[in-house]
């Protein structure tokens, strides 16, 4: 859901030396990397997930809480200088409601936010059972990110977009992250930075991601997870666009 600016804990998998992680096969890093995110059978069992914490943005700190549900709903709700905002997929429609726009009725989403709401919807994301969600994954070799050695892994999504993965060579968790996205009708590059992984209910993940958009006028945006629930009960209606004539 959620690449390197600190390890806050003991992490599961052994550490590699570098000669044995250019030595590794696809299957090999794979597995690394499930055992180092609490195990795979923990995130096939993995339904639903809320996230509270902060969003940081060019001095703005905005509040959010991020739901999550299986088989790929989203909602996010963010609050600035006192205004709510909602985006949200049900698994085949996004919608929002923007105040800041002077919008407070829900709307449809632009189909370029759609897209990167059903990817990031994804609960467990792409490496997780990727031949049964379609993805195809590549090992292409390590290379340095910021100073740490990292496996690279292309992957190329059921609708043909490609992400790169780098997974840390020692602890096979990810580090780095992103890819082409399209963003206001134009293709822009985007990467994530993870880090502070923590231990929640044997699942690790990464509570600090931070967002780096080449040539984004609004600057890098950091997220940082204060606290994050496990398979708690969020109701599908959450996720689902209201009827404007019945009011929020």
């Amino acid at each position: 859901m959620f690449r390197k600016l600190a390890f806050a804990t003991a992490l599961l998998a052994l550490p590699l030396s570098g000669a044995a992680a250019q030595q590794k096969t696809l299957d090999q890093v794979l597995s690394c990397y499930y055992d180092a995110i609490g195990g795979l059978q923990a995130w096939q069992n993995l339904n639903s997930m809320v996230a509270y914490g902060t969003m940081s943005m060019s001095g703005i700190q905005a509040p959010f809480v991020i739901y999550q549900k299986r088989p790929q709903k989203e909602r996010i709700e963010f609050t600035i200088q006192g205004m709510t905002g909602i985006q949200a997929f049900d698994g085949e429609t996004g919608w929002m409601v923007m105040p800041f726009a002077g919008s407070t009725t829900p709307e449809k989403m632009p189909q370029d936010q759609v897209d990167q709401m059903k990817e990031e919807a994804a609960i467990d994301g792409p490496l997780v059972d990727y031949k049964k969600k379609g993805v195809q994954v590549k090992l292409i070799g390590t290379e340095d990110v910021e100073g740490t050695q990292a496996y690279r892994l292309d992957v190329t999504l059921k609708s043909g977009d490609v992400r790169f993965y780098d997974l840390d060579t020692d602890y096979c968790l990810p580090i780095r992250t992103g890819g082409k996205v399209e963003q206001d009708d134009q293709t822009v590059e985007v990467e994530n930075i993870s880090g502070d992984y923590k231990s929640v209910d044997g699942l690790v993940i990464a509570h600090s991601i931070q967002t780096r958009t080449k040539g984004a006028p609004q600057g890098d945006r950091t997220m940082t997870i204060d606290s994050l629930k496990i398979n708690v009960p969020v109701p599908d209606s959450m996720f689902v666009m209201p009827d404007t004539t019945k009011g929020m």
